[in-house]
């Protein structure tokens, strides 16, 4: 009962992009000092408040470079979309720009392409602009030890 529906691409993407978040996030999560959450169960704190209260607000860089990635990994995605999805209304971005034809079948419309190409770009640049230094943080948090 997938075929065809939105679903199937949100299960489709969420079992790809599955493995590299957690390779991410567990080599971030490796890092993260254990005395922290050690002095933190000392002072009286639950497992559920060490993660909450600790864990996840040093956790905030790797979370949004994770997420982001995913998020343009799967915004980019081809191939599911083209096998999963039929009708026009479910269709993703980059199998409609790859539908769009021209006037004639020896026509190739570059123009229409491009200009849905650029409009497509602009959200994944304003979240880049926008998680820019969570995203730097991220990447380069594992590589300093001290």
């Amino acid at each position: 009962g997938l075929y065809n529906r939105v679903g199937s691409l949100t299960f489709a993407y969420l079992i790809f992009t599955l493995p590299f978040t957690v390779w991410v996030l567990t080599g971030f999560i490796q890092d993260i000092p254990r005395e922290l959450e050690e002095a933190a169960l000392m002072d009286g704190a639950s497992r559920g408040r060490v993660l909450v209260s600790v864990l996840l607000p040093l956790m905030g860089p790797a979370l949004a470079s994770t997420g982001l990635l995913a998020f343009i990994q799967a915004w980019n995605e081809f191939l599911f979309a083209l096998t999963f999805i039929l009708s026009d209304e479910n269709r993703t971005v980059p199998v409609a720009i790859a539908t769009i034809s021209g006037g004639s079948r020896y026509e190739y419309p570059f123009g229409p392409i491009m200009a849905a190409s650029v409009v497509v770009t602009l959200p994944l640049i304003v979240l880049v602009l926008v998680f820019q230094r969570k995203i730097v943080a991220g990447l380069t948090a594992g590589a300093i030890k001290g």
